[in-house]
């Protein structure tokens, strides 16, 4: 196994660079971190470039069983680890992975349930979503304009490998609703608003997309003008509004038909 245990290392300076968009789509790979999503990763046979370890890291022989031999593996030091970690609190066991290329392409088959992102921000919320939306057996999620990076660190993180259980894009979300529209599938927008409907009358579905807005401005009323129909989900405490995701949770479950 090779060693590295210096972080003036040019690998160490690459991957370090991985905690920033910018050095993500220079070397067009981001970083995986922990041993969750390293194990979630191999199971779902993401090719992975390479795999750090750290002489201490505990599940080596469940790592052992899990890759093949032709897997890269590279030994770090401590110090390495703390370098390239963006938790400050290293696991001993990082992955290098490829971005995808295909993630901006709108699919020509739009059947199955779909979650749309409009400008979320937060990566906690982004995750709960991408999970929720694994659970509730969407067929994908589109991060429109304004969302936070699907490969930022902490999106990554909190999404705590189901990226790899279901589809996900970015892109231009008015042109994924008129794909929709095009497909004969609803597009429920969220919205609290005289016009907007209360989702526990919408008859639910198999085929449909939902988008989920900004955590403090909702989904742009532009996009709010190109969906089949507004809903809201009624507040009947004090409350001024519901987190989005755990919006997103009740409606994506609400409109299914399984």
């Amino acid at each position: 196994m090779k060693k590295i245990e210096s972080i003036q290392n040019r690998y160490v300076k690459n991957w370090t660079k991985l905690k920033t968009k910018k050095g993500r789509k220079i070397q067009q790979s981001y970083l995986l971190e922990g041993w969750h999503l390293v194990k979630e990763a191999l199971l779902a046979q993401i090719k992975l470039q390479v795999i750090l370890v750290t002489a201490d890291f505990k599940e080596q022989a469940e790592l052992t069983k899990l890759i093949n031999q032709e897997q890269q593996l590279i030994l770090i030091s401590p110090v390495i680890a703390e370098k390239i970690s963006d938790t400050g609190h290293p696991q001993g066991i990082f992955a290098i992975a490829a971005l995808e290329k295909s993630l901006a392409e709108i699919p020509a088959e739009l059947a199955g349930k779909w979650l749309l992102l409009d400008n979320v921000q937060d990566p906690g919320n982004i995750g709960t979503m991408v999970r929720t939306a694994d659970a509730a057996g969407f067929s994908g999620v589109v991060f429109g304009r304004g969302t936070a990076d699907l490969f930022q660190p902490k999106v990554v993180r909190s999404m705590q490998g189901s990226q790899f259980h279901i589809r996900l894009f970015t892109g231009n979300l008015s042109d994924w609703l008129t794909a929709f529209a095009q497909s004969g599938y609803p597009v429920w927008g969220t919205e609290v608003s005289a016009q907007a409907l209360d989702y526990r009358q919408v008859k639910r579905t198999h085929n449909f997309a939902l988008i989920m807005g900004n955590e403090g401005n909702g989904v742009d009323f532009q996009l709010l003008k190109q969906t089949t129909q507004n809903i809201y989900i009624p507040i009947y405490g004090q409350a001024e509004s519901l987190n989005v995701a755990v919006a997103a949770g009740i409606l994506m479950f609400q409109l299914s038909n399984y």
